[in-house]
């Protein structure tokens, strides 16, 4: 699978755009493939949470624990799959003062094979990869600019 980016722009200010995205435990309160997050380890930088996704269309469950660092200096979030079901899946999250909001980059490489599935349903897959990432960023977009407002 090829790697996929990803850009949103958030009528938010980037401390709480970054808050939100942060804020895993919440994320199945708003966004609807998300099954469950729940976090393991939180040092404040680093995060190590176990995650549910579901895939609608193949009545599937991907399941994977992932590690991520966040960089508040940078305004940067690295992360990669420790175990799970992806082959590989590993990337960053770039956040940036843009227009009086923010802009939030995401950066992916991931890689999921399915024994004895023919190149559809692969095909599917990275599809729903590229679509999930955007709907998630859209989702921390959704919330950050709901939170910002109140």
């Amino acid at each position: 699978m090829p790697q996929i980016k990803t850009t949103v722009l958030v009528d938010a200010p980037i401390d709480v755009v970054m808050r939100v995205a942060r804020d895993y435990a919440a994320y199945p309160s708003f966004m609807k493939d998300v099954k469950s997050v729940d976090v393991l380890e939180d040092d404040g930088s680093r995060i190590v949470a176990k995650w549910i996704a579901r895939v609608e269309e193949v009545k599937m469950e991907i399941k994977w624990t992932q590690e991520d660092v966040w960089d508040f200096a940078n305004r940067t979030s690295r992360f990669r799959q420790t175990s799970g079901d992806y082959d590989r899946m590993e990337g960053d999250w770039y956040f940036a003062e843009e227009n009086g909001g923010t802009r939030f980059d995401s950066v992916v490489d991931a890689e999921f094979t399915i024994p004895l599935v023919g190149a559809l349903l692969k095909n599917l897959i990275a599809r729903k990869v590229q679509e999930n990432l955007q709907a998630m960023q859209d989702a921390i977009k959704a919330q950050a600019e709901k939170v910002a407002r109140n």
